[in-house]
């Protein structure tokens, strides 16, 4: 059974990596840390009696859901804030509110862009994903487990209850589809 200062040191060591991957899925910050520290808890909390090493496939589990719960949420707040109209009305101070007003640019000094620089990541973001998302499930789960997780052969082989020459396969095959695919779309590296 993982004791605490186990537990501790486990959190510490897969904190970045599933910030980053929830802020490939959910390209927020503030909702990427609250997925991370969400599935952290709920690991701590259900299964920090569990032997350390079956820490790693739960928490990518209960990573996964976290993160599926929270675009259902997207989901249902988005079904009713449908269009900018809603946020349309008075103000604080009783006048008309704006919401193109109000907005007060990027913070932190970050550079502006042009809108065609955003609109070409944007559309490269989307092709990529959109490759992504076209590939075979377990194709899928292997490429982001290994190239965003940045998970070992053997560790996703054994997240995925495969072996590892299939987790090789499931990789190679889906790095072969996505270069033709993106190529195709006129992206690459």
């Amino acid at each position: 059974m993982a004791t605490e200062q186990e537990l501790s040191d486990f959190l510490k060591s897969v904190e970045r990596r599933a910030f980053k991957r929830s802020l490939y899925h959910v390209r927020n910050e503030e909702a990427a840390l609250d997925i991370v520290q969400d599935s952290m808890l709920k690991l701590a909390e259900h299964y920090g009696d569990k032997p350390t090493s079956e820490l790693p496939m739960l928490f990518q589990r209960i990573l996964s859901n976290c993160t599926l719960d929270w675009f259902r949420r997207q989901k249902t707040r988005n079904a009713l804030f449908s269009s900018m109209s809603d946020f349309d009305g008075p103000g604080e101070d009783g006048t008309e509110f704006d919401l193109l007003e109000a907005y007060t640019g990027p913070d932190n000094g970050e550079r502006a862009e042009s809108a065609e620089d955003l609109t070409r990541r944007a559309q490269i973001f989307k092709g990529i994903e959109e490759e992504i998302e076209a590939l075979p499930a377990r194709q899928r789960e292997a490429f982001l487990m290994r190239y965003w997780e940045e998970m070992d052969v053997a560790e996703t082989a054994a997240a995925m209850g495969c072996s590892e020459g299939s987790v090789k396969t499931h990789c190679f095959r889906a790095v072969q589809t996505l270069g033709k695919a993106l190529k195709a779309k006129g992206i690459e590296p």
